[in-house]
């Protein structure tokens, strides 16, 4: 079948069954000719204000049947839509305006921008556009989507997707059939959930979106909903591991075919959890990034077999562990030593997406770096160990805090961590472990650091903290947490 836009596929399922529904969220659905039509009358709207093919569309809202209505109405424009984090600090939603340089921005304060286009409200948007027959002509957007990433470090980019944004309905989407029903339980923001939503949302299968992450609320969503694919980050996954088991099991899960987790490497006793919960053919890990240079996928079969990776190359990609300094002229590394993960995808550099703000990490052949740390072993398996711009070295050792965040929550009254190095005379940098947890564990937990860690890797200090550490997207601000620790608490 020709490769179709993503208006036009939509489209085609409309006309095949137009009272199915496409969205639920809250318990309000939407049907596939009522999101169909909501989308036209945005899009109609849109280009009397100006908006046409190309142009880029910041999209500021929360979870919800109205972000659908959005992004589907740029895509019928042919306007590259960027979802916003709604709850995003002024100063980080500034710098990636700046950067991206939209022609319209739905969902912020008019105030904010006064010199741009801004509709405040997702609800502004409509007109009496929607009484006219007259179809819309066909676009494909030059670019499906740009999604923005680094704030945490200060350096906010954005991500460009290379591709077009067209649909091919015959190709294979991580198990994804046709009519599928799946659970988005992160926000739209992040690449994940935006991507498995519009691939359900393609495929006519039904999105039961969560508005805000509840680990029971997910538990019966699945149930209700007869869910057969989700998408979990570790974080996730931890909340409804941890969830009494009497909870647990008040909940029907055979309608499940996969469970994916990605977004962050999940600790071992995690995923064996899992697998040992919903079985090893349904539970999958998934890594990969925004750029899409490269990705791998492993079952929980292949991982009991390997436990702690994260599976092999999919799609065509190619994988290699390069020394830090090595590059491109005899750097590469042997199965089982530790060095810096490089992709190259089918179509080479540059075929997957651009960066604005930033600078590809490549070497001279083209071959690029999403900044983990990890190793093969001869099966060619990917094991990753940490980012390297995250590694601590503390007295001549070097430390991964993602090894020590995967003890530490594995601690049965520990919701999460974050582990950091902060300034020491003796040691460089010495290891802070801050944990959402009572205080009154800390004897039991340094017991289960020094049955679990070598010496130099158990945190030298403890800081129990109410509010979890990482949000609803597994996501983790390491150098946030450092500075507030350094700047506000006069850490030395």
């Amino acid at each position: 079948m020709a490769l179709l836009s993503f208006s036009a596929a939509y489209h085609r399922l409309v006309d095949v069954a137009p009272t199915r529904p496409a969205i639920v969220c809250d318990g309000k659905f939407a049907t596939r000719v009522e999101l169909e039509r909501a989308a036209d009358a945005r899009a109609r709207a849109w280009r009397d204000l100006g908006v046409g093919e190309g142009d880029p569309v910041a999209i500021a809202l929360p979870n919800g049947i109205a972000f659908f209505e959005c992004v589907f109405a740029a895509w019928k424009l042919g306007a590259v839509p960027i979802p916003l984090s709604h709850r995003l600090p002024e100063h980080e939603q500034r710098a990636i305006v700046e950067l991206a340089d939209p022609r319209l921005i739905v969902g912020v304060p008019r105030e904010r921008y006064p010199d741009r286009l801004v509709l405040a409200e997702a609800g502004s948007t409509r007109s009496g556009a929607e009484a006219t027959a007259e179809p819309l002509p066909d676009r494909t957007s030059p670019h499906a989507h740009a999604i923005a990433s680094g704030g945490s470090s200060g350096r906010p980019k954005l991500i460009v997707d290379a591709q077009p944004a067209r649909f091919d309905p015959e190709a294979a989407h991580y198990g994804m059939d046709a009519g599928v029903v799946v659970l988005i339980p992160g926000p739209l923001f992040h690449t994940g959930p935006f991507l498995n939503a519009r691939e359900c949302l393609l495929r006519g299968g039904l999105v039961v979106l969560m508005s805000h992450f509840d680990p029971e609320e997910a538990l019966r969503l699945i149930e209700a909903h007869r869910v057969q694919w989700v998408n979990l980050v570790p974080t996730m996954l931890h909340r409804i591991a941890r969830l009494p088991e009497q909870v647990r099991s008040r909940y029907d899960l055979s309608s499940l075919e996969r469970v994916v987790s990605s977004g962050a490497p999940c600790a071992d006793w995690l995923m064996r959890a899992w697998i040992d919960w919903v079985g090893p053919d349904r539970m999958f890990e998934a890594y990969g990034g925004t750029e899409r240079i490269g990705g791998t996928l492993i079952s929980g079969r292949e991982w009991l077999a390997h436990p702690g990776s994260v599976g092999r190359p999919t799609g065509g990609r190619k994988v290699r562990i390069l020394r830090a300094d090595g590059g491109a002229d005899g750097g590469e590394l042997p199965p089982g030593e530790i060095g810096d993960v490089y992709f190259l995808p089918p179509g080479g550099q540059g075929s997957t997406y651009r960066y604005v703000g930033a600078t590809a990490r490549a070497t001279g052949d083209g071959w690029e770096t999403l900044g983990d740390v990890g190793y093969l072993d001869r099966e060619g398996f990917l094991y990753l160990v940490d980012r390297r711009t995250d590694m601590i070295v503390t007295g001549g050792e070097n430390v991964y805090p993602a090894e020590v965040e995967g003890v530490l929550d594995g601690h049965p009254e520990v919701g999460s961590s974050c582990v950091i190095g902060l300034p020491d005379e003796d040691l460089g940098q010495r290891l802070h472990a801050i944990v959402q947890a009572d205080p009154a564990i800390e004897s039991s937990l340094r017991a289960h650091l020094a049955a679990s860690l070598a010496r130099y890797k158990i945190p030298r200090s403890l800081e129990f903290v109410a509010e979890p550490l990482r949000d609803d997207a597994g996501k983790l601000r390491r150098s946030q947490k450092r500075a507030e620790r350094i700047g506000t608490k006069g850490i030395t």
